[in-house]
């Protein structure tokens, strides 16, 4: 399927899709914390997690 045969409702939600990647990767990176946890940042889905168990806060 073409880009130009999907409807308006689609097109607007890949444009935006696409700006919102574009706005992630403009995003400075995060500072290393000193003295912090090892692996991915425990945060990232505004949950922390820890050894695959999420808590909300």
């Amino acid at each position: 399927m073409d880009k130009n045969d999907l409807p308006p409702a689609a097109k607007r939600a890949l444009a935006e899709a696409e700006a919102r990647r574009k706005a992630a990767e403009a995003q400075p990176p995060l500072p290393k914390e000193l003295g912090g946890r090892e692996g991915p940042e425990p945060v990232r889905y505004g949950d922390w997690e820890k050894k695959g168990i999420a808590v909300d806060f």
